[in-house]
C-alpha cells in the first residue's frame, strides 16, 4: 500500500515519518508488524505528535469540521493538544458542546432505528 495510507491506518502523519516509510511501499505484513510491535520512532509520533487531523480533532473531543472552524489546519504536537485543553477556548467548549450534542442525537436515531425504547435517553 502506500505510505500515505499506511500512515494514516497507524495515526500518524505522513510527513513526521522516517523517510525510508514515505518512499517505500508497506505491505500488509509490515503494517501488521508495525501495529504489533511499533519501532521507536511510530511509538514517539504517537507520543508526542506532530498529530494528523483526526488524531487532534479526537484527542480534543471535537469534529474535523470543528478544528477547520476554529481555524487549526496546522497539525499539533501533544504539548499543544495538552495546553489548548489546559486553556479551554471558548472554541473548544463550543465544540465539544456541538460533537456531545451530534453524539446525542446519533445515538437517539440508533435506537429508534433499532426500536429499543428510552431513545430519548441514549448517550447521556
Amino acid at each position: 500500500m502506500k505510505p500515505a495510507t499506511a500512515a494514516k491506518k497507524l495515526g500518524v502523519l505522513l510527513d513526521a515519518t522516517p523517510a525510508e516509510f514515505r518512499d517505500g511501499v508497506v505491505s500488509r505484513d509490515e503494517l501488521d508488524a508495525l501495529q504489533a510491535d511499533p519501532p521507536e520512532w511510530l511509538r514517539e509520533l504517537r507520543r508526542n505528535g506532530p498529530h494528523p487531523r483526526q488524531v487532534v480533532a479526537d484527542r480534543l473531543g471535537v469534529s474535523i469540521s470543528g478544528l477547520a472552524r476554529a481555524e487549526i489546519t496546522e497539525p499539533l504536537t501533544t504539548a499543544q493538544i495538552a495546553a489548548l485543553k489546559e486553556e479551554q477556548p471558548e472554541w473548544l467548549r463550543r465544540e465539544r458542546s456541538t460533537r456531545a450534542e451530534a453524539q446525542r442525537a446519533e445515538a437517539r436515531l440508533h435506537a429508534e432505528r433499532s426500536g429499543r425504547p428510552g431513545g430519548d435517553r441514549a448517550g447521556g
